[in-house]
């Protein structure tokens, strides 16, 4: 029987969507059955353009119907823009290459400067270039600045006839040889300040758009191109002013959710094949998978899987909810950016450690996944940007918790609208939230689960007591520490509402749960060698360290679980 907690292509029927959902995704996924593996494995080794792919794409509509909104559909009932269904496509594309999901990534965050603009001219055109198949791009970063965006130098000089004059390089735009429409962040030279900034469309297309060249060696184009004296139009123009800043961060709020459940794509198919190697490689006379390193590898990476699934399922159900008075997501965001692809590195490690050498051999997924899965932390700000960010609200989730009315299972075909208007990025230090202890209280006879809360009332008491001064407050590193203790609080609420939602198997719960208390344990001892530590906090994370709760009988149902993958799925050749 299949693992019902892991997506495999041989019994994937998402029953839980609208038909024409459960259409476009299945057959996306026979899409690439019917391609193979040989085929999945020499385009990304000859990183070849994915022009099949979209063509794929184009005939069957699919990024037209998963990427309009409705206010954009002209009617078109199965056009929307619903979070559930983007990351159930996130993890097909994660499952088959990182290449593939890279082209309708940047397409996500092409779109979000577009989405959130009053140029209905604009919105139109872009309706249009979806429709037609059309890929996007998202001009934001620059080979000297980064993601800097208060440092832009794409410069827009007045025309005279109210447009402008672009001129200006953009690097590491993904889709820049072939999108349709590029959103193009930067300032005009007659403006000083927020208020002289723009955000237009360009068309990779025209005579003054240069592509330079792919920076990466990849499937993936990951380009530079430069602008010379580029017509922007009125009709061109997206956002002005402290608006294209927010359009901006906002975009970024929306595309960079995406990037957990690309982790977990990679993780799953990766997990079916070193399951299967592990099982059927006889080493010293015994299967390599009777030995209890490799029994306790292989099954701290599937608990850690299915803790980023629940993690980044639950995330989604608060991305939907939100509106104005509740930007809870604010928080869940970043976590599943930060937490939950720095959790999928951790599951290939462990995986990669019991099959070794395999790993590196050129027929299989793993080989490409290894590589893949280190790219995804590092894309939409690195894990030291997000952390940062996390630690914005660490006080509020701990301390002072909000009534808040309980946000349900959203898998329900609405248009996530309030994405498109998120308003003003900053006050995220007055965001409040719900209590996180009801979600450990529900599972708090689970020994693993009581261990973990323990740690987070410690954290409590850490804040309270013995939080940063103004002077650490500038020591980053510090910071950092303490943002990973943090957000494996958050990660385990999340992962526990999650679970008391789908009756997750509880043996299942309490083994991931004795990894996070392992974790946890690891990240206090980390803070207690910290430069800057000072005596009390030092004293502190030696008191928060926990031995998780050893139970052998149900680390062996779980390895059972474990086992039971090996053959469960091969990709067709």
């Amino acid at each position: 029987m299949a693992d019902q907690l892991l997506f495999n292509p041989r019994t994937y029927d998402p029953a839980h969507f609208d038909p024409e959902t459960r259409r476009l995704l299945r057959a996306t996924v026979d899409w690439f059955e019917d391609r193979g593996k040989r085929r999945l494995i020499e385009d990304y080794r000859s990183r070849a353009w994915l022009a099949d792919f979209l063509a794929f794409a184009a005939k069957e509509g699919l990024f037209a119907t998963f990427l309009t909104p409705a206010s954009a559909a002209d009617g078109h009932q199965d056009k929307r823009w619903d979070t559930a269904r983007i990351a159930a496509l996130n993890e097909i594309f994660g499952f088959y290459g990182l290449d593939y999901w890279y082209a309708w990534q940047v397409t996500v965050l092409g779109l979000g400067p577009v989405w959130q603009s009053d140029n209905e001219t604009a919105r139109a055109r872009a309706a249009e270039l979806l429709s037609q198949g059309e890929v996007f791009a998202f001009g934001l970063s620059e080979k000297a600045h980064g993601a800097d965006i208060y440092s832009t130098d794409m410069l827009l000089e007045p025309d005279g006839d109210g447009g402008f004059r672009a001129t200006g390089s953009k690097y590491y735009i993904g889709n820049g040889n072939a999108a349709g429409l590029v959103s193009v962040f930067g300032r005009r030279t007659d403006v000083e300040g927020p208020d002289g900034y723009v955000f237009f469309a360009a068309d990779s297309g025209h005579p003054a758009y240069h592509l330079v060249k792919n920076v990466v060696d990849s499937s993936k184009y990951v380009s530079e191109f430069r602008l010379e004296d580029y017509p922007v139009a009125a009709e061109d123009v997206l956002h002005t002013g402290r608006a294209a800043f927010d359009a901006a961060l906002n975009t970024v709020n929306v595309g960079k959710f995406n990037l957990c459940t690309a982790s977990i794509g990679i993780c799953e198919h990766a997990m079916y094949e070193a399951v299967t190697h592990a099982q059927n490689r006889i080493l010293y006379g015994r299967p390599v998978t009777a030995f209890p390193h490799v029994r306790r590898e292989l099954t701290d990476a599937y608990v850690r899987l299915v803790g980023m699934k629940l993690f980044s399922d639950r995330a989604v159900d608060y991305f939907r909810s939100a509106g104005p008075d509740d930007r809870r997501y604010l928080l869940f965001n970043p976590m599943t950016k930060m937490k939950v692809t720095t959790e999928g590195e951790k599951v290939i490690d462990l995986m990669w450690d019991v099959i070794a050498a395999k790993g590196f051999e050129k027929d299989t997924y793993f080989a490409q996944a290894a590589t893949e899965i280190r790219g995804l932390p590092r894309l939409e700000g690195t894990v030291h940007v997000n952390l940062a960010l996390i630690l914005k609200f660490m006080g509020n989730h701990l301390l002072n918790p909000a009534e808040y009315a309980p946000v349900p299972t959203r898998r329900d075909a609405a248009d996530d609208a309030f994405l498109f208007r998120q308003g003003p990025a900053r006050g995220l230090g007055a965001i409040r939230f719900h209590d996180w202890r009801a979600a450990y209280d529900a599972f708090g006879h689970l020994p693993n689960v009581a261990r973990l809360r323990e740690q987070a009332d410690a954290l409590c008491e850490f804040v309270t007591t013995a939080a940063p001064d103004e002077e650490q407050s500038r020591d980053l590193d510090l910071l950092l520490a303490v943002g990973q203790l943090f957000a494996l609080v958050v990660h385990g609420q999340l992962i526990l509402e999650q679970a008391g939602l789908t009756s997750l198997d509880e043996d299942v719960l309490d083994e991931l749960f004795a990894v996070l208390v392992r974790d946890y344990s690891a990240h206090a001892v980390e803070l207690h060698g910290k430069d800057s530590a000072t005596a009390d906090q030092q004293r502190w994370a030696l008191s928060a360290v926990r031995r998780p709760v050893i139970d052998t009988d149900r680390s062996a149902r779980v390895w059972q679980r474990v086992e039971a993958l090996a053959g469960a799925y091969e990709m067709a050749p």
